[in-house]
């Protein structure tokens, strides 16, 4: 298998892995904006925090990135993921304000 198949699975996965972590986070938001707090919305927290370790640890540097980094040297945000460039660079920014916003709303709901 050369780089460029082995790039283009480590892209898969890791936009698979993107997938994944959007269905958590949205369904967290929708659950606190709906009032809705069951097991999954602390299911969904437990995985999101266990994301930030796995980020802290890497140097706020996905290891799947890591991988990739072996089969591109390409300095383009999204060398390891098939999305946008825009939306590679600003991605942990994002999801960081969607994800404080749920929690912010979700402290709202317990206190109330």
């Amino acid at each position: 298998m050369n780089d460029d198949t082995k790039l283009r699975l480590v892209k898969l996965l890791h936009t698979l892995i993107w997938v994944f972590f959007n269905v958590v986070i949205f369904y967290l938001l929708y659950a606190v904006i709906a009032d809705k707090i069951d097991k999954w919305v602390w299911i969904c927290i437990g995985l999101i925090v266990l994301e930030g370790i796995i980020l802290a640890v890497f140097k706020k540097m996905c290891p799947v990135t890591l991988i990739a980094r072996k089969y591109s040297d390409s300095n383009k945000d999204n060398f390891d993921i098939y999305l946008p460039n825009w939306l590679a660079r600003h991605n942990k920014l994002i999801y960081t304000i969607i994800v404080l916003t749920a929690i912010l709303i979700l402290f709202y709901r317990l206190l109330t």
